[in-house]
Formats: C-alpha cells, sequence, structure tokens
C-alpha cells in the first residue's frame, strides 16, 4: 500500500520530468493548431438577441441546468474509468497520473477562445459554442472528482482487499461493493464541489464575446450579463433569485437523496453515527410506484448489468502471463508517431514564440509573479476559514444539517455574477482592482478547500474518534492527534485544486470590461485576457504556456512534497 501510495503521486521525483515535458509539449501543440483554426474564424458573428422578461427565465435556467448535467455525466464517466484504471494498471498509472496532475493545472479559461474560435472555424456557431460551453464545463468540473476517486481507490484499507479476496470477488463485483461504496463519500463531497464550481465557468462561456464575435448562448449568465449591462437591478435580482432557487432545489431533490442513499452502502458505519436525513428519499422509499419499478424493471437491468459488465471487468482485466516490462510493437509504432507529430507542433509553436518581442516577455513573466502573489494571499485567506468551519460541519451532523444547504447555496452562485457589484464597489479605492481580484479569486475558489475538508473530517473513524474521547484529548491536543493528521491529505487535495481555480479566476478578475470601460491590472491572467480581446494569438500562446509550467513547476516542487509527507506520516492504518 505504501509503496502504490508513493507511485501514485510519483514522491520520489517532485521536479519536472521527461513524461511531463512531453505533456507540456502536447498542450503547446494543441493550442497552436487552435491558434491556426482560429485565424479561419469569421471575423464579425452576431449574438443572440436576450430577453429580460422575467417569463423568459425558466428557459434559459432550463437551458442553463441542461449544459451542467450534460458536463456532469460526462464528468462522472470520466472519473470512474480515469480512476479505475490508473488505480488497477500499472502501465496506465505511469501514463494517466503524471497527465492528470499536469491537466488539472492547465488555465481552463484561456482555453475558451482557442476552442470556440477553432471549433466555428468548421462547425455551425450555435453547435460550436454549445460544445465549446461543455467542454469547459467538463474540464472545471472533472479533475477534483478524478483525483478523489483515485486517491480512495489507492488507500482502500489492507483488510477490505483481503475480504474480498477471501471471498473471490469477481473485478465487476469488487468494484460495486467495495470500491465504489468506499469511494462514495469523497466523490459524492467533490460532486458537489464539481457542480458549484461549474457554474463559475458556465457563466463564463455563456457570456464570451470578442470584439465584432458574439458567442453568448442563452441562459442565465447571459440573462444576468445583460442586465446587469442595462442596469436593470430588478432583472440581475430575479436572475439571481433563479439561480439560488435551482442551487436550493438541487441540494433538497439531489444531493441530500444521494447522501442519505450512501449513507446505507457506507462501509464502516457506526451505530452511533447519526445518519444524513432526507425528506425526499424518505419520501422515495416510501412510494408503491418506485417499489414497482424496483420490482419489474430496475432489479431485472441491474442483473443483467452485471452480467455485461462481467464479462467486460473480466476481459479486461490484466493476464496472468509475467509482464517482461517491454511494450507491444504497435504501441512503439503509436509511440513514435505521436512523438513526431509533437515534435513537429511544438517545433511549430516555437517559432510562433520567437516572434514574440522580449518587452512582451518582461510583461508575462512580471504578469506572472504578480499573480502568483494573489493566488498565493487568497489560499492563505480561504485555508484560515475553512479549516474550523469544514470540521464543525463534517464532525458534528447536527450542525451540517444547517449549515451545509446554506454552504452549498453560497459556493454555487458564481462569483462572476457578483464581481460588477464588488467592482464597482472599490473601483476607486487605491488598488481597489488587486483587492477585487483576489476577492474574486477567494470566491471561486475556497470551496474546493471547504468541501475537501469537510470530506476528511466526516471520513474520520469513530474508533479514533471515540479513543481520543477516552484518553481526554481536548482542545489544541486533539486537534494535533487526530484532526490535522487526518485532514491533512484530503487538505493538500483541496489547496491543489483551489490554486488552479484561482490561476483561472485570475483571468477574468485581472481583466474586467465594466461600465463601457476596461480595468485591468498587473497580471498573467490581464495578459491573457487583453491578448484575446486584441487577437494577439502568439502573446495568448506564450501567457498560457508560461501559466501552465508556473502552475506544475508549483505543484512538482511545493505540493507534491507536501504530499509525501501524508504518505508517509498521516496515514489511516
Amino acid at each position: 500500500m505504501r509503496r502504490r501510495f508513493e507511485l501514485a503521486f510519483n514522491l520520489s521525483r517532485p521536479t519536472l520530468s521527461v513524461g511531463d515535458g512531453l505533456i507540456l509539449l502536447a498542450l503547446a501543440t494543441l493550442l497552436y493548431i487552435g491558434v491556426r483554426l482560429a485565424l479561419r474564424a469569421p471575423a464579425a458573428v452576431a449574438g443572440p438577441t436576450l430577453s429580460l422578461s422575467p417569463t423568459a427565465l425558466p428557459w434559459y435556467a432550463l437551458l442553463s441546468l441542461g449544459r451542467m448535467t450534460a458536463a456532469y455525466l460526462l464528468s462522472l464517466l470520466f472519473t470512474l474509468a480515469y480512476g479505475y484504471a490508473s488505480a488497477r494498471n500499472r502501465l496506465a498509472e505511469r501514463l494517466l497520473t503524471p497527465l492528470l496532475d499536469v491537466l488539472q493545472s492547465v488555465p481552463i479559461l484561456s482555453f475558451l477562445p482557442v476552442v470556440l474560435l477553432s471549433l466555428i472555424a468548421f462547425l455551425p456557431q450555435g453547435l460550436a459554442a454549445e460544445l465549446a460551453s461543455i467542454v469547459l464545463i467538463v474540464t472545471s468540473q472533472a479533475w477534483n472528482m478524478a483525483f478523489s476517486f483515485y486517491q480512495s481507490l489507492i488507500t482502500i484499507p489492507a483488510e477490505m482487499r483481503e475480504a474480498s479476496a477471501i471471498f473471490r470477488l469477481s473485478p465487476w463485483l469488487r468494484f460495486k461493493t467495495m470500491e465504489l461504496p468506499f469511494a462514495a463519500p469523497g466523490l459524492i463531497w467533490n460532486s458537489m464541489m464539481s457542480w458549484a464550481g461549474g457554474w463559475f465557468f458556465l457563466m463564463a462561456a455563456e457570456t464570451f464575446a470578442v470584439g465584432r464575435r458574439d458567442f453568448r448562448l442563452p441562459g442565465l449568465g447571459s440573462y444576468l450579463q445583460t442586465a446587469a449591462n442595462a442596469g436593470d437591478l430588478r432583472s440581475v435580482l430575479l436572475g439571481i433569485g433563479t439561480l439560488v432557487l435551482i442551487i436550493v432545489l438541487m441540494d433538497q431533490l439531489v444531493w441530500r437523496t444521494i447522501l442519505a442513499w450512501a449513507d446505507q452502502i457506507k462501509l464502516d458505519m457506526d451505530e452511533s453515527d447519526e445518519a444524513p436525513k432526507s425528506w425526499f428519499y424518505d419520501a422515495l422509499s416510501r412510494s408503491w410506484l418506485l417499489e414497482q419499478f424496483g420490482k419489474f424493471v430496475w432489479h431485472p437491468l441491474n442483473e443483467r448489468i452485471d452480467a455485461v459488465m462481467g464479462r467486460f471487468f473480466q476481459d479486461a482485466a490484466p493476464s496472468n502471463r509475467p509482464d517482461d516490462g517491454r511494450p507491444s510493437v504497435a504501441l512503439v509504432i503509436v509511440g513514435v508517431l505521436a512523438l513526431a507529430g509533437l515534435t513537429y507542433g511544438g517545433a511549430r509553436a516555437a517559432m510562433s514564440l520567437v516572434t514574440l518581442p522580449g518587452e512582451q516577455w518582461a510583461r508575462i513573466g512580471l504578469g506572472a509573479v504578480a499573480t502568483l502573489l494573489r493566488v498565493a494571499v487568497s489560499l492563505m485567506v480561504a485555508a484560515v476559514w475553512t479549516i474550523p468551519v469544514g470540521v464543525l460541519i463534517g464532525t458534528n451532523r447536527k450542525t451540517a444539517t444547517v449549515l451545509q444547504p446554506i454552504v452549498q447555496i453560497i459556493a454555487s452562485i458564481p462569483a462572476t455574477a457578483l464581481f460588477p457589484v464588488i467592482l464597482l464597489m472599490l473601483i476607486n479605492v487605491a488598488g481597489g482592482l488587486n483587492l477585487a481580484a483576489v476577492l474574486l479569486m477567494l470566491m471561486g475558489t475556497q470551496w474546493y478547500v471547504l468541501f475537501n475538508v469537510i470530506a476528511g473530517a466526516s471520513a474520520i473513524p469513530q474508533d479514533l474518534a471515540f479513543t481520543t474521547q477516552l484518553l481526554q484529548l481536548r482542545g489544541w491536543e486533539r486537534w494535533r492527534t487526530l484532526i490535522l493528521p487526518a485532514l491533512f491529505p484530503y487538505l493538500i487535495t483541496g489547496m491543489i485544486t483551489a490554486g488552479g481555480g484561482a490561476w483561472n479566476a485570475s483571468i477574468v478578475a485581472e481583466y474586467v470590461n465594466f461600465g463601457g470601460q476596461t480595468h485591468s491590472t498587473v497580471g498573467v491572467g490581464a495578459l491573457i485576457a487583453e491578448a484575446t480581446a486584441s487577437g494577439n494569438y502568439v502573446l495568448l500562446l506564450g501567457a498560457t504556456l508560461t501559466l501552465i509550467i508556473t502552475v506544475v513547476t508549483i505543484n512538482r516542487l511545493f505540493w507534491r512534497r507536501l504530499y509525501k509527507i501524508a504518505g508517509e506520516k498521516y496515514r489511516m492504518e
């Protein structure tokens, strides 16, 4: 188990590796291809006509909810497949975990203009904008879910693995009855965070416009933006009220129901632990129609799924033949062709970057340092309040009943919807845009830390909690010996994903169009937004690659060392 944990996070080599270089080369190639396609996009694109009538809100809300649902389902499928393959296959583990580590560091919003402009070069405008918005939301939701699921699979206690071996469970039954239930708490809480964070990127996708190219999509985000630009306070309040209503309904009808259901399959449920309650789950469990559905539809379907998936897992399982560690000839050929393509694309990207003037590179370097300072401040502020509040919610069921829906609602309100109000309050204050940028980063990313802390606190075994009570450990001693060690891996995961979100938020926080004027400050996010608005794709390429390399280097040199400490000193077995 210890060896698998260290292999998972590449703890023996915390610096940039050859694999990281290849991944960065692939990203540079994709960016270059996207830039070349973007040059073929139409010079002007007409946007949709949006109505501020209250009667249009239900339709706009349904469109936004549909995009969010499609993106989440794709993210969940990606999470289950990616996490399982990484945890169960050694070759996939060596290939996929470094890729996931780098991809979660990619500034998603800087790819939006390239993806959108390249798609519209050969797809209808409406379809291109819809696909780009869903892709953007998926790339904002999938990483922390995949990290959580993968972390759970590689940290399953040895006694549970031994029990599954004793009962000779097939790969599918082991996944269904042991691995998925064990990973459920972290996966559910990270799903809630992904859904909440998805609203932020949905708003950005629905309101995207570059010069005379208007790619706005009808939805709650574009409705709020149109109302704010028109100064229609009534419509702004109606839009925010509709968004809050959706969030409340999702909490009551979906997330609370899933938490109550997951508690029924919890593998280490303690009798003294008060189970989460859901009125909707209780109503469904007493439903005669649902009982008949389960009897005549779901149970037969479940048996067929077990049979099909059992054969699939059996066929996909590795053979018992000894592995000599050498790749197949087909894999070598594919690798050589891929490397040749990456080399060509990387060379073309480098040739483009050479044309970027020296003063622009100086601006990029200074901007990266300025944005780094804002990210660090936002992370420190987030940690100060999310750790105690997260522990309170995760360890006290009664408190969680009250605070969880409140936190879920506040976290799901996209910071971009409130940013114009914050900017209006601070724009005339000295350093107002810098302070507003930090606040937007904090509002958009602190929830990643909070939800991971809640997941870590709720996963503390009851027997350890009872032991600290018997030993009469209270106050700081209890925090030092039980809570902080238990939270440490979850906290680091939350800080990494929050850091990635803060770097992303810099693109909309450091360069703002408000009141018919453009307000910007020094930062790499501002440079990316400026390059997007002006169509300077070489500057966009250079600034984006600099941001990616900066975030990946910080992860390797700082966060991965903390993961090593978590793996060596703070383990729950």
